[in-house]
This record gives C-alpha cells, sequence and structure tokens, in this order.
C-alpha cells in the first residue's frame, strides 16, 4: 500500500473474505481504479459500475477474472503481475509433483494419526520422479520454468504449447508435441495454461483416459482447465495414479468426493505464496496504478490496443 499512501485517496476493502458484489458495484461508481484480486469478477456489469475507472489492476498473473475486450472499448487500462510469481508457481507446481509422487501428505497424515508401528519394503510405495518424463501444458514463463526444474531432475521433457519454444528446445531439449503424444508418453502432466474459452476443461475424460495408469496429474493453472468430476472418476477406476491441485474449479468450494481419495495432494491456491513474491506483486500493481493515473503507461499491460483510445 505504500506507493499509494499520499498520493491518491484509498477505499480499501480490508476483510479477510472476498467484497460482497452489491458492495463492490457501489463502491466503485466514482473510482479512478481498482486493485482487485482474481476472485473478483469484473465483467460488463462490475467495470460498467465504474464510469470513472482508468485502470483495473489484478493482483494475479491470470486475468480470466476480467472482461478485458469490455474495458479496451471502454479505455480503461488492464494490468496484471506476470514474471514476478514465475519461479515460485513453478516451484509450487515441483512441490506438487514430488509431494504426490512420493505420498507424502499421505505419509503425513499416516504418521500424525499414530499408525506408524514399523518400517516395511512396501510401506508407501511411491512413483520415481527421476529419470522419468515430464509433459508441460503451456509452456509461457512458468510452464518453461517446470521444465528447467525437470531438466534437474533428469526427466525426459515434452511440452504443448499455442506455439513452439525454439530457444527452450536449445537451451534444455524439451520435445514440441501434439496434446495427445504428451498426454500418452508423460509421466507427469503438468497444467500451466492460462484460463481461456478453448481450455476450459482441456483435461476431461478422453484426456484422462489417454494417460499412463501410473501417471499423475499436476494443476497449478486454473481450476477449470480440468474437469473435477472427470478427475475423481480417473483417480477412483486408477486411470491415472495421482493427481496435485493447486487450483479448483469453484474455489473455494471443492468437489466433496476429491476430498475422500488419498491420492490426490490439494493446497489451497498458493502458487505464488511467498512473502518476497507477493510483495513484488503488490508493488507491481501499485506502482502500475500510479503510473496509468499520471498518463504514462507500465510494462505490464494485459490490452496495449488501449493506447489507442485514449
Amino acid at each position: 500500500m505504500e506507493p499509494l499512501v499520499g498520493n491518491v485517496n484509498i477505499d480499501l476493502w480490508n476483510e479477510d473474505r472476498p467484497i460482497p458484489r452489491d458492495e463492490l458495484l457501489s463502491r466503485l461508481s466514482d473510482k479512478d481504479a481498482l486493485i482487485c484480486l482474481l476472485n473478483e469478477k469484473m465483467d460488463k456489469e462490475a467495470i460498467d459500475s465504474g464510469s470513472d475507472l482508468k485502470v483495473i489492476a489484478n493482483y494475479a498473473v491470470g486475468y480470466d477474472n476480467i472482461d478485458v475486450d469490455h474495458a479496451t472499448e471502454k479505455g480503461i487500462v488492464v494490468l496484471n503481475t506476470p514474471g514476478v510469481l514465475t519461479n515460485a508457481t513453478a516451484d509450487l507446481a515441483f512441490s506438487l509433483l514430488l509431494a504426490a509422487a512420493r505420498r507424502i501428505g499421505e505419509s503425513e497424515r499416516y504418521v500424525r494419526e499414530g499408525k506408524f508401528k514399523t518400517w516395511g519394503p512396501k510401506l508407501m510405495l511411491g512413483k520415481d520422479v527421476w529419470g522419468s518424463t515430464l509433459g508441460v501444458i503451456g509452456a509461457g514463463k512458468i510452464g518453461s520454468a517446470v521444465l528447467r526444474r525437470g531438466k534437474g531432475f533428469g526427466m525426459k521433457l515434452l511440452y504443448h504449447s499455442r506455439s513452439r519454444n525454439m530457444e527452450l528446445e536449445d537451451e534444455i531439449g524439451a520435445e514440441y508435441v501434439s496434446m495427445e503424444e504428451l498426454l500418452k508418453r508423460s509421466d507427469f502432466v503438468s497444467l500451466n495454461c492460462p484460463l481461456t474459452a478453448e481450455t476450459k476443461h482441456l483435461i476431461g475424460r478422453a484426456e484422462l483416459k489417454m494417460m499412463k495408469n501410473d501417471a499423475i496429474l499436476i494443476n497449478t493453472a486454473r481450476g477449470p482447465v480440468v474437469d473435477e468430476k472427470e478427475l475423481f472418476n480417473a483417480l477412483s477406476n486408477g486411470d491415472i495414479l495421482s493427481a496435485g491441485l493447486d487450483v479448483f474449479e469453484e474455489e473455494p468450494d471443492i468437489y466433496q468426493p476429491l476430498m475422500d481419495l488419498d491420492n490426490v495432494v490439494m493446497v489451497p491456491h498458493i502458487g505464488s505464496s511467498t512473502t518476497v513474491t507477493r510483495t513484488r506483486m503488490a508493488l507491481m500493481v501499485t506502482e502500475g496504478v500510479l503510473k496509468v493515473l499520471e498518463g504514462n503507461i507500465p510494462g505490464n499491460i494485459v490490452n496495449p490496443d488501449v493506447i489507442e483510445r485514449r
């Protein structure tokens, strides 16, 4: 908040829960700028409620909660927080990968529940990470960072993305393949693509059936990229071995049957949750807002086409 203090008048929602929809709409009426979270839906209705809005700054790298096209039509700059959360999110993706492979969550519960009475050769048998095959869907900054971590574990690297990344291929030897080939060959599948109309339920029944029976799915992208009901079925039926989830379709609500499964590791959307990263994100949105209000355009603009309308 420090960059804003003394430079603008601040109307702060300071409760540890999402602002109620009607409260958001009413308080937007006379605002020049909005800093919002990923769980605040800035659709046409909300954007139109802010008749004076010049900038919407999203405290996240993804911006599927914002109607960017409508904001652009109204001459409103949209900002996000790219780059600064790349490594923290990639670390979390790999943490989930390791936790799911080695049954860390299940083992931790086993110890806490007093079930660890003796060591045995079949106790909590997991899946090797070293030397296995990692497939990444969405090789942007975060996906590329996940692949680099896989390189450090001696993994064979596959990726599927909207476009090939020749620099990444030259750097770490990643192989560009179709999504079908990636799903069939990978021991671990990491989802790192943005949520769009095309990627909603990108992973459903057919895709899960393509995966190996001992494959593990990791999702640190957005919850709706995966059909959670079909994921539950796949985990229950043994179509895949396990999953690691940081995001959910209707978060904070979680598809309840998943809660009863031991072969899924779930954390509460903490991909960027380190002190350094969250501070950098906060500074990026606050400093970006001030630049826009001063008539400048920051580097983290989502809709550069809006400049022509200003």
